[in-house]
């Protein structure tokens, strides 16, 4: 199994603890963090300082429940486009859907994946209308998501 500490070499276990801290709640002090990872505050501080001067954190948000919002549908959507559509024309077409939470292009039959929150199913088929309608789209297939088993931000440490 792969982890954080192998792969970049500025990224040790230490880095990869406190990456696991920070993606839990962007709000815990850097005291706390350094209690679980026998650093100083300040230890941590600068190192999370580099991590951000590095590239590794991207930035600091908010995590939203999107179903307490009134997003309760999330649904995932294939796209199959004609031959030569290119990932900037799919990916300039679903910016624009705000119930586009993401895209990305896929490997197999599908051309790209998009993964789309609705607030109930009829609001998720007027989506996917609006979709099957982009010029470059041949079809699509939507999978309605159930239960969401296990939700990860993280490769594991």
């Amino acid at each position: 199994m792969s982890t954080w500490s192998e792969g970049p070499d500025r990224l040790d276990r230490t880095d990869a603890l406190i990456l696991e801290h920070l993606a839990r709640d962007a709000r815990e002090s850097f005291a706390h963090i350094g209690r679980r990872v026998n650093l100083s505050p300040s230890a941590v501080k600068r190192r999370v300082d580099r991590l951000r001067d590095d590239g590794v954190i991207d930035a600091f948000t908010v995590r939203l429940d999107p179903a307490s919002l009134g997003w309760a549908t999330e649904a995932y959507v294939e796209v199959h486009c004609t031959g030569a559509t290119s990932p900037t024309t799919m990916r300039d077409a679903f910016v624009r859907y705000p119930e586009v939470v993401a895209a990305s292009t896929v490997t197999g039959e599908a051309d790209a994946v998009l993964q789309v929150r609705a607030r109930d199913v009829r609001h998720l088929d007027e989506v996917v209308e609006r979709v099957n309608a982009e010029p470059f789209v041949v079809r699509t297939r939507s999978t309605v998501v159930l239960t969401a088993l296990v939700r990860k931000d993280l490769p594991p440490a």
